[in-house]
């Protein structure tokens, strides 16, 4: 079997995109027994199909010694009308540390869509083998919740007193969530962390979606179950209760909400017994988790300003071996970048103005160098409506501006972070910014350049750069701090990663909306990321 690892494929919320999320829960019944002197400790990863192949998108936690395992860990994924989205459930027994899969037994798969999951709501199906043949007697139980609600709550837990299980030591307690399901059984829904040698444990503060907890009815009972933690998935009970969220949102403000935790046994047995001891629910907070359809649902404008290349290193644009030639079909590759990501994000401003800006040409009458001009010569007002209007400006610049250079980007930059500052005067999500940079080549001023990301990563902006040509683009891909954070000449970090780096050349024989979304991926969750930052709500927000 194939498996690639990759990070979770982010696509675009447009008017084009009907998304919703959606969580998985899942369960498995009468498992392959691969281990000799155990059961298999079995956890199940989650894939989906890109491109024709299986592409990892999260895993669950693993269920030591247990054959018909229940996962608390849920998978949660982007539900596409329009879309087949092909998923694939395989389990596996772990066998070591190792997060390559190879290294664990294999325990059986089972493949549908998305869309199966969701009209049916739960299935139960058979898990077969990499030869197509049973898993034995193992099944496989997958349920499916909307995430329409976006209320998330955070629980503090702690415990006093609980009984002492282990026979040379305290106990080692967790606790376990429960909802009731359908079918009148009880569903987990979270599992808290282990707290060594303690019978007076504080458990990290943890945050569920509402509507895993209790179905986004916070008068529903939910019950809470305290087990001293063995390492041979024998864990013992030590007692349990039954609240509502409602109960437990009296925990406010330094004051405590306490429940006993009960034994049933023990308390059938003995008159004397009082309980197993105390769980404490040291606060308890409902907040919305907004996504970037709330904030843009919310009336959030994407300010988009296109800044473009002129330097001498692209050619001159009456040469067909230019960058900046407009071929035959009336197009090249800046005017194509900047129709991909332009006929999306003009979506989202009502206005539909945008200001186009070039650097690093000669301008008439002077023929002085600018690094920040209004392509339609109008410094006053720059802007150009919709799409169609830059590519007009653009076209009708070419024949009046001699290319030069250098390549300088940070006076684009802060022209852009200029406005955006502005911005951080609101106080809901009003307004975020975007620049699209299209370049063909390597950064002059890249000091000054750094400096100036690092700056507008504590503003309501995001840069995006499209490479065109096929120059090295190693500097490019420096800014894009995927995998480490951007500092400025100073020293200073990079507040968020802002920066989107695309090489034009790879999608050149692609569909055009492969670039779109490979530009965008990164941009909702840059958006959210900010606004949680700042601690701003949607416009029209309703209160938790």
């Amino acid at each position: 079997m194939a498996y690639t690892i990759s990070p979770s494929p982010s696509v675009p919320v447009g008017p084009q995109y009907c998304v919703c999320r959606v969580e998985l829960s899942v369960c498995g019944q009468n498992l392959l027994d691969r281990d000799v002197t155990s059961k298999s400790d079995p956890f199940c990863v989650l894939f989906t199909e890109v491109n024709g192949k299986w592409t990892e998108i999260d895993r669950t936690e693993t269920a030591v010694n247990n054959l018909n395992p229940a996962f608390s860990k849920k998978f949660i994924v982007d539900y596409r009308f329009e879309e087949v989205q092909k998923l694939k459930f395989a389990l596996f027994d772990q066998d070591k540390s190792s997060m390559q899969l190879y290294e664990h037994d294999f325990l059986g798969e089972f493949s549908c869509t998305l869309g199966t999951i969701v009209s049916s709501k739960k299935i139960t199906r058979a898990l077969l083998l990499g030869n197509g043949k049973p898993a034995g007697k193992g099944m496989i139980t997958i349920s499916a919740q909307e995430l329409s609600d976006n209320r998330v709550i955070t629980l503090s837990m702690a415990g006093r007193k609980l009984d002492k299980k282990d026979l040379f030591g305290k106990s080692d307690p967790f606790l376990e969530f429960y909802k009731p399901g359908d079918d009148g059984k009880w569903m987990l829904v979270h599992r808290t962390e282990v707290i060594k040698y303690t019978l007076d444990p504080v458990w990290k503060p943890f945050t569920v979606p509402l509507i895993s907890l209790c179905d986004g009815d916070i008068e529903k009972q939910i019950k809470v179950v305290c087990f001293d933690y063995d390492n041979d998935g024998g864990h013992d009970f030590i007692g349990e209760f039954q609240t509502s969220v409602t109960k437990m949102c009296e925990a406010q403000d330094a004051f405590v909400v306490e429940f006993e935790c009960i034994n049933p046994k023990k308390q059938k047995k003995k008159r004397s017994y009082k309980n197993s001891g105390i769980i404490i629910v040291k606060s308890c907070k409902i907040t919305r988790d907004y996504s970037f359809l709330d904030y843009i649902l919310g009336g959030c404008q994407l300010m988009f300003t296109v800044g473009i290349d002129f330097t001498a290193s692209n050619g001159n644009p009456r040469d067909p071996t230019s960058l900046h030639y407009i071929n035959p079909m009336g197009t090249n590759e800046y005017l194509s970048a900047i129709w991909a990501v332009g006929q999306i994000i003009q979506d989202y401003d009502t206005d539909k103005m945008f200001p186009a800006l070039g650097f690093g040409a000669q301008l008439p009458p002077d023929w002085k160098v600018s690094h920040e001009f209004a392509i339609n010569f109008n410094p006053t007002n720059p802007f150009c409506l919709g799409v169609e209007g830059i590519v007009q400006a653009y076209s009708s610049c070419l024949p009046h501006i001699r290319f030069y250079g250098p390549t300088n980007f940070s006076p684009i930059i802060n022209h852009v972070a200029r406005f955006a500052a502005q911005a951080t005067q609101q106080e809901s999500a009003t307004q975020y910014f975007i620049l699209l940079i299209i370049t063909d080549g390597v950064i002059s001023d890249m000091d000054e350049t750094r400096h100036a990301v690092v700056q507008a990563s504590k503003l309501p902006m995001s840069i995006i750069i499209v490479g065109v040509g096929n120059a090295d683009f190693a500097a490019m891909e420096f800014l894009d701090g995927d995998n480490r954070v951007l500092r400025s000449y100073t020293g200073e970090e990079a507040m968020r990663d802002i920066v989107q780096f695309v090489p034009f050349r790879e999608f050149r024989s692609a569909p055009k909306e492969t670039l779109a979304k490979a530009v965008l991926a990164e941009l909702p969750q840059q958006v959210v990321q900010y606004f949680k930052h700042q601690n701003l709500p949607p416009i029209s927000s309703e209160p938790a």
